[in-house]
């Protein structure tokens, strides 16, 4: 089996990307695992199918490394429209993506005839530990001190359609977020696994973060854990709400706006390359 993809990147949150619009993929769990990987596959985050909608102009499905379906990814539907744009397959500059977490809008910024930058409306922040989720009995989750494999730290939880924990923390450089990350994410508070995030304040409209995700793993950039942690700074007292926030990545840096009715995110969207793999 022969199938086109094109290769695609926000600030470095790498996809591989197939055009679903007329045919289903199948299988996608199998052809995640095995064509994100770096050395054998394509190399990726996952991968990101572009599928018909009947509610909006398109809908996203995205596949982790691990093969397990994300519920929403902020980088990769930055993506999504840019391909539907320059590929002529939408034609307006305000577009709708259906994913498993709500339709999403999104307003494209073009750059000689292509899409260049992307702001996404990411709906309200979940606060509420049922809709994270997170197996505790209180009403928000900010500055809260948990527990983790012996050691103390506070953690403000949030939903961006997908479950995070924000940490902040000084030096996020030099943190081991591979050692960190998995415990949360394995942790018995967390049903459905978690996103955590490790971020540094710089001033109170710069964070500097680290990213461990579900299913993959650290990654150059998350963008709803960027939005996740501008909200939790926000929560936290760290930054004003209302103001754009520069959350910086490994891999590049998002601008994120958070109030209570909504989070809006803004950022590029890249082409690597397009091919054909034989599966």
């Amino acid at each position: 089996m022969k199938l086109n993809f094109t290769k695609m990147h926000g600030i470095g949150n790498d996809y591989i990307y197939f055009n679903c619009m007329q045919e289903e993929l199948v299988d996608p769990q199998s052809i995640a695992i095995s064509l994100s990987d770096r050395h054998f596959g394509i190399g990726g985050d996952g991968i990101v199918l572009i599928c018909k909608s009947d509610i909006a102009d398109a809908k996203m499905r995205m596949f982790n490394t691990d093969g397990s379906e994300g519920r929403m990814c902020g980088n990769a539907i930055r993506c999504v429209g840019k391909y539907l744009y320059d590929n002529q397959i939408v034609d307006k500059l305000t577009i709708n993506i259906e994913t498993m977490s709500g339709i999403k809008e999104l307003k494209l910024t073009t750059d000689g005839g292509l899409v260049s930058m992307v702001t996404v409306d990411m709906g309200k922040a979940g606060l509420s530990p049922s809709i994270i989720p997170v197996n505790l009995d209180l009403d928000k989750i900010i500055d809260y001190p948990l527990n983790i494999d012996g050691v103390a730290y506070r953690v403000t939880c949030v939903s961006m359609g997908n479950p995070h924990c924000v940490i902040f923390c000084e030096d996020v450089d030099n943190l081991d977020v591979a050692t960190v990350g998995v415990k949360f994410e394995t942790d018995k508070l967390f049903p459905e696994r978690v996103n955590t995030e490790f971020v540094e304040v710089i001033d109170e409209n710069t964070l500097r973060m680290r990213v461990w995700e579900r299913g993959s793993g650290e990654t150059l950039a998350c963008g709803t854990g960027a939005c996740a942690a501008a909200v939790a700074a926000v929560l936290n007292g760290h930054c004003v709400k209302g103001e754009d926030i520069r959350v910086i990545l490994r891999g590049g840096d998002l601008i994120i706006n958070y109030t209570d009715n909504r989070v809006l995110m803004t950022g590029s969207a890249n082409k690597t390359f397009e091919g054909v793999v034989e599966l």
